[in-house]
């Protein structure tokens, strides 16, 4: 009967040898082969894939790589281990992150999904910040208004509550970027509930914020953005303070002053001259 374990123990070691050589291709098929010896011996076998998969990484075979941890992933979770799971999750979101941010912000979410089934929060909510700053950074604001909605409601849980605070500004910076007004004021008008939101500086900020936008103030937005609350958070939030333009382009109706009164027998002002019609009032298109 062949001895698997003995030449599983032999292809470690050749996979070892290989990339201290530098010699990835090598290594990578020497622990696909460790993990096919290692066939029944299952706790080997998905270290053998994510083995082979950093392999592939050194050779900057980032997709190939992130598959077969992946493919470990799922036969850590199988085998009851999600912790290791878990891990090898993330650290595949972040491999692929600056390659393919949709498929990093996909494994961030199943990383996160792993550590909510296993009632570890505070994991959790860590990798779908991660996945929501991605999607921003993609413009994928639906999708990150959602995410961030799923933080908000477990720093919530865990009444992480001034972290909720500034959940509240990343939702409304990110609803404003979709033109949608209402739901950056639901999301103010919600977080009303939250203890300690109501009175706080986030929450003044950013009534003066949807003030400034619905009165098309543009001045007044990029004064609240330009403050500290706004521009010390996470990059990809800042930026979108920072980018944030008002419907309208910014220009308010000046409300006309009232008529001076004319001293008695005075000649009465000139009226103004007519101005010459501008061909490109209408705009250029």
């Amino acid at each position: 009967m062949p001895d698997y374990d003995s030449a599983a123990s032999e292809y470690g070691k050749a996979a070892v040898a290989f990339k201290n050589a530098k010699q990835f291709e090598q290594a990578k098929d020497a622990c696909l082969r460790e993990a096919v010896a290692h066939e029944n011996n299952r706790a080997y076998l998905f270290q053998a894939y994510e083995q082979a998969g950093m392999m592939l990484k050194e050779m900057q075979k980032l997709p190939e790589a992130v598959q077969l941890i992946e493919k470990a992933s799922m036969m850590y979770l199988e085998n009851g281990t999600p912790d290791t799971a878990a891990m090898a999750l993330e650290r595949a979101g972040k491999l692929i992150e600056n390659v393919d941010p949709d498929k990093a912000v996909q494994l961030y979410q199943q990383t996160a999904n792993v550590f909510e089934n296993e009632e570890r929060l505070r994991q959790a909510v860590e990798l779908l910040g991660k996945a929501s700053r991605l999607l921003v950074r993609g413009r994928r604001f639906d999708e990150a208004a959602l995410s961030i909605q799923k933080e908000k409601n477990i720093y919530k849980e865990i009444e992480n509550y001034p972290t909720c605070y500034k959940k509240t500004i990343a939702q409304v910076l990110v609803h404003l970027h979709r033109n949608d007004y209402v739901a950056a004021e639901r999301c103010v008008r919600e977080s009303y509930s939250i203890p300690g939101f109501n009175g706080s500086e986030d929450c003044a900020a950013l009534e003066q914020l949807l003030e400034g936008y619905d009165q098309q103030d543009q001045d007044q937005v990029s004064e609240v953005c330009n403050s500290p609350l706004f521009k010390y958070m996470d990059n990809d939030y800042a930026k979108l303070g920072l980018s944030l333009v008002v419907p309208g382009g910014g220009v308010k109706k000046k409300v006309a002053a009232p008529p001076q009164a004319q001293p008695e027998g005075a000649p009465a002002p000139a009226a103004p001259a007519e101005e010459e019609e501008d061909e490109y009032a209408g705009g250029l298109c």
